[in-house]
């Protein structure tokens, strides 16, 4: 790959999370999110860890930034503590909070990196999940208050603006198959939480563009490749179920302003939606958006199998299992299938010809280890990379509207249920004494784009 082997305007970036990586959870008046009382539930995490210090970034922002200007990447794709804001996720935002991002904000442009802010990865308010959280309709209107109070304190200093991360993981990950924070079991309830989501993400795009005009507003899904394992019609209604849930659940009303029919029954939920999520709703889900995300990691191979009896992230669809196919695997066990990235571009250029797309996030956890010189060798990582961006070169050279990539991630971070046994980034973190070290990945990411990261020591 060369760096001009996609377009002059191309946006190179890198992305982090706030829970993942600001730690200061009780600094600036910082309120409890459900994954500060999530993480404190015995089994939840994998290694039994918090995300209460991560990796400093709320203290050490300015060295991260530093890293990012010797990498040669040109934007920065991070999320707000909606806690941090509105400790209880209501009332006016706290100075603090908005000072921290401001400052952010600032010295990535002093050092020529665009920010983009996510308003919402994962990280709800305590209080609001007291009252249901994403469960509750109510929560909708308390995130657009908090998305107008935020973009009105930010929007002279941040100009790209992403409503949602991955609506899919906030609801069937999270309200069915409750392995991530708040950690409940709804079953197929959790499609209103997802309505919820969507409803809060129309209202935000609303208050945004009345509070900036000049904003660019996006929402950014986890999308997937799905394809059956056979030609057979169970293991094609398998791959159509997976393929429902996990995108046209979430494409077909933000694009198309209607969710998919065949979806709903499967949910059971046609009666609810049809008597709380009406034309209304699906009119303020589905206003203009200046781009999309794509969140994109792996493909699902389908077939049919036995019930799960089992709390499942998949409701209406228990009895779908995923395939091996042989491919190689990232250490969470996904599938690497470049691709696929491919084809779930072509899959949202389909439902909206010419919106602008950018590939939010897309990396690869692998078991990184510091060698005897100091150095950590990421071979593996490197080629991942190398591969999904000659996916996107094929995307680009196909007409598709692709206009940027975002690494995930910058660096090692707390990766969710994982804590800190998975390691995405690439930049590692020694986490006791927070040194960062960049990995050869991240030293071939700079070469491309023409950093200066090998002017910098070794380890600093």
């Amino acid at each position: 790959m060369r760096r001009d082997d996609l377009p002059a305007d191309f946006v190179w970036g890198t992305a982090t999370a706030a829970y993942q990586v600001e730690g200061a959870v009780h600094e600036g008046g910082r309120g409890v999110s459900i994954w500060d009382t999530f993480a404190r539930r015995p089994g939840a995490i994998a290694d039994g860890t918090t995300g209460d210090v991560a990796d400093d970034h709320f203290h050490r922002y300015r060295d991260d930034v530093a890293l990012m200007r010797d990498l040669g990447v040109n934007a920065y794709r991070f999320s707000i503590a909606w806690p941090r804001i509105q400790p209880d996720g209501t009332g006016r935002a706290l100075t603090a909070g908005l000072d921290f991002y401001r400052h952010l904000a600032e010295t990535l442009h002093e050092a020529g990196v665009t920010p983009w802010a996510t308003l919402y990865h994962w990280d709800l308010p305590q209080a609001l999940e007291d009252r249901d959280g994403w469960m509750n309709r109510d929560t909708a209107d308390r995130f657009a208050d908090y998305a107008d109070q935020v973009t009105t304190a930010l929007g002279d200093v941040i100009d790209d603006w992403i409503t949602l991360n991955e609506p899919w993981c906030s609801s069937f990950l999270s309200y069915a198959g409750g392995l991530h924070a708040p950690g409940r079991h709804e079953g197929t309830g959790a499609a209103r939480a997802a309505h919820h989501l969507l409803l809060g993400h129309g209202r935000a795009l609303a208050a945004i563009r009345s509070a900036r005009p000049g904003a660019r507003v996006g929402i950014t899904l986890n999308l997937y490749s799905v394809v059956p394992a056979s030609d057979g019609e169970a293991d094609r209604d398998a791959a159509r179920r997976i393929d429902g849930l996990s995108n046209r659940f979430f494409l077909d009303p933000v694009l198309r302003g209607a969710y998919p029919e065949d979806v709903l029954d499967d949910l059971g939920q046609r009666e609810w939606f049809y008597e709380n999520a009406g034309a209304g709703d699906l009119a303020e889900i589905s206003r203009p958006i200046d781009f999309l995300g794509v969140n994109y990691y792996s493909r699902h191979t389908t077939a049919a199998g036995e019930p799960d009896p089992g709390p499942s992230s998949n409701p209406g669809s228990e009895f779908v299992r995923m395939v091996d196919t042989g491919a190689a695997r990232t250490q969470i066990g996904w599938e690497i299938h470049p691709d696929g990235l491919v084809d779930v571009l072509r899959m949202a250029a389909e439902r909206a010809p010419g919106l602008p797309l950018y590939v939010t996030e897309n990396g690869s956890a692998l078991p990184d280890e510091v060698a005897p010189d100091g150095t950590v060798d990421d071979p593996e990582r490197t080629a991942y990379l190398q591969a999904h961006l000659e996916a996107c070169h094929e995307a680009v050279a196909e007409g598709l509207p692709l206009r940027g990539y975002f690494v995930w991630s910058l660096i090692d971070n707390w990766e969710w249920a994982y804590g800190f046994s998975r390691r995405f980034g690439i930049v590692h973190v020694d986490y006791p004494t927070q040194r960062r070290i960049p990995k050869t990945s991240a030293r071939w990411l700079a070469r491309l784009l023409g950093g200066a990261l090998d002017a910098r020591s070794e380890g600093s």
